[in-house]
């Protein structure tokens, strides 16, 4: 089993910066990927960025040039640092990870953090 942890989320304004932080723990011996996704009310959940773990790196178009996501992979933590955040950021923000459990080569799993809301507003 797997847990996902976001940190980070709460208000700010149009302009502003705001950095979330995610920790993975549990059973994990790889997390192959790390992403940042998120969900505004009404809307599907969207992919922000992801990482690979040989460092491959997606950003989605609306978010490059100012987002920029990292991870440590042998922390198993990864981090969104989000610069000039302006109302369509608004959304809870999730974390995301595709696991290789340890004793089961070939198998991955995904899971999902709880979210965190970041509301951009003045």
């Amino acid at each position: 089993q797997v847990q996902l942890v976001e940190s980070g989320g709460g208000l700010v304004q149009p302009g502003g910066s705001l950095r979330l932080d995610c920790a993975a723990s549990g059973n994990i011996f790889n997390i192959y990927t790390m992403g940042w996704y998120r969900q505004a009310p009404g809307k599907q959940r969207d992919l922000v960025s992801s990482i690979h773990i040989d460092g491959d790196t997606y950003y989605q178009d609306s978010v490059k040039g100012r987002f920029t996501m990292s991870r440590d992979n042998a922390k198993n933590t990864t981090s969104l640092q989000m610069n000039g955040l302006n109302p369509e950021d608004t959304a809870v923000y999730l974390c995301s990870a595709r696991v290789r459990p340890a004793r089961a080569s070939g198998r991955t799993d995904d899971y999902w953090g709880q979210g965190t809301q970041v509301p951009v507003s003045s």
